[in-house]
């Protein structure tokens, strides 16, 4: 079984001697009851104390609470939506759960000092909810927001409650619905010893990678969320290139969607090995029960976001990184939205596609190689994002542990991801992962692949964007020339901004215009 296919579900039960069930009203009756400081509960104590509480019983939030419980945690959850309330407790069977509608009976059911975490939509929501706690909360206890909140209303966050006693961790968690049922990844951001308070729980709920659960303390304040943005930015990247590669399939090669699940199937038995490749081919096995055919043949091609791909790209900008196929990534989702231009443009500049008539086979592997090389290409753009974050920020990110926790439970959780986590474990400090030997050689012997489908997608007019992008940001890398002389020369000649010499020290300026 590959590393990724491991990375969902628990490899046993946390233990809890609280046997009996709290759900739908009902009451403990046991002697003890477990609760994450450590305290033994009295019966009467028991009756209201639960170990982590839940604001948000939407899809996520329910199934991670189920899952919580599921290990053995007393978990309360909370909603105004009397319909999510009684989803809960409909699907909490044997565990220890409770759920109100109610704020202040859900605050009276936690144990002190008290855990709440949110699973709300990022924004102005979580600070409406956190506004909502505070007058019913004390000193000591903690709040943690599981959202994909952006990293800097975190760090306002932390510094706000911080001045009120009040500790918060920010958490990015990734998995999806099945993840959050079953094993996500927690990647943790905050005081630290406030996520030892939880650590407990969150690893008990992680997926597991040989045991190992895929949850982490990253580094202060706002480290967990930080993370999880660069997440969802590799995520973006990658859907984009696999995209790519099925427009290839479709529209030069006419393979058929059988075809194409076929060649994602076999994919995923090598190195392209991954979550994100293995659904992909179960998507073009999916039937649609309404035409017969396939699934994917009825869905509008318009792709949606929700801005964790947008904030990636803007914080490369602020801290000058380069990151060009995630950009690309996003940049190709607001295009595929302007559909009545492309249509407009279709009409005028029209070019018919020529049909592949080479060997299929001999392209496909050159096309799956390429997808390899241009995913590793897009973590180490990532991870140099992560690098230069954690310095700015002082995050102090130990990027072996991000590669070890992504290796499970998320999206982006592949096979790849242990020459990752290798190429950091011999080489901490690591600026870059081009510069990985491990990933270096890899890349050698798959660059011309990778050429030779741009080269193709070219000629044959099918957009690949993120190929293109891939491939140039790999030979910009390894350039040990570029011409940005010209650039300086051209600030200076309209900008007066100045330049360098190459055989002087100091700063310089030209009247370019002058005789």
């Amino acid at each position: 079984m590959n590393n990724y296919q491991r990375g969902y579900g628990p490899t046993g039960k946390h233990s809890n001697p609280a046997t009996s069930v709290l759900s739908r009203g009902k009451t403990l009756t046991d002697k003890h009851h477990h609760n994450t400081t450590g305290k033994t509960m009295t019966n009467q104590q028991a009756q209201q104390s639960y170990d982590i509480g839940m604001i948000g019983l939407g899809v996520m939030g329910r199934n991670l609470l189920l899952n919580m419980a599921d290990h053995g945690y007393s978990v309360a959850g909370y909603d105004k939506d009397q319909a999510k309330v009684e989803a809960l407790r409909r699907e909490s069977t044997e565990q220890t759960i409770a759920a109100k509608t109610g704020l202040v009976d859900f605050i009276a059911l936690l144990s002190q000092p008290r855990s709440v975490m949110l699973l709300v939509p990022a924004g102005a929501p979580v600070d409406s909810v956190i506004d909502d706690l505070l007058p019913h909360l004390n000193i000591g206890d903690l709040i943690i927001d599981a959202g994909n909140s952006y990293f800097k209303d975190t760090d306002l966050r932390t510094r706000k409650l911080a001045a009120k006693g009040i500790h918060f961790l920010g958490v990015g968690v990734s998995g999806g619905e099945h993840g959050a049922r079953h094993g996500p990844c927690f990647m943790v951001g905050g005081q630290k010893q406030a996520y030892e308070r939880v650590r407990p729980i969150l690893e008990a709920a992680a997926a597991k990678i040989d045991g190992d659960p895929c949850a982490a303390w990253l580094g202060h304040e706002s480290a967990g969320h930080f993370v999880k943005m660069v997440h969802n930015g590799i995520e973006y990247a990658v859907m984009q290139l696999i995209a790519e590669t099925y427009d290839l399939m479709q529209r030069n090669l006419a393979l058929n969607d059988e075809e194409i699940r076929e060649v994602y199937a076999s994919w995923n038995q090598g190195e392209l090995n991954g979550y994100l490749i293995e659904i992909t081919e179960h998507i073009f096995a999916q039937q649609d029960e309404k035409s017969g055919g396939h699934l994917i043949d009825k869905i509008v091609a318009v792709a949606k976001q929700k801005g964790t791909g947008m904030w990636t790209s803007q914080s490369a900008m602020e801290l000058q990184v380069p990151i060009p196929t995630i950009d690309l990534a996003v940049a190709m989702r607001d295009l595929s939205g302007f559909v009545k231009e492309r249509q407009q443009a279709g009409a005028i500049y029209q070019l018919a596609l020529p049909r592949f008539a080479g060997d299929r086979s001999v392209f496909l592997n050159q096309l799956g190689r390429a997808l390899f090389a241009s995913t590793i290409i897009v973590y180490a753009q990532g991870m140099a994002l992560l690098k230069v974050a954690s310095s700015q920020y002082k995050y102090h990110l130990d990027l072996e542990a991000v590669a070890r926790i992504w290796r499970g439970g998320c999206i982006i959780r592949a096979a790849l991801l242990d020459d990752i986590r290798l190429a950091f474990r011999t080489k901490r400090y690591l600026a870059n992962l081009l510069l990985a030997p491990n990933l270096a050689q890899k890349l050698i012997d798959h660059q011309d692949d990778l050429r030779q489908v741009v080269c193709h997608a070219l000629t044959s007019g099918v957009p690949t964007p993120g190929f293109m992008a891939s491939l140039a940001y790999f030979d910009a890398y390894r350039s040990l020339w570029l011409p940005a002389n010209l650039i300086q020369a051209q600030r200076d000649y309209f900008g007066a901004h100045s330049y360098e010499r190459n055989d002087a020290d100091g700063t310089f300026h030209t009247e370019w215009d002058k005789p």
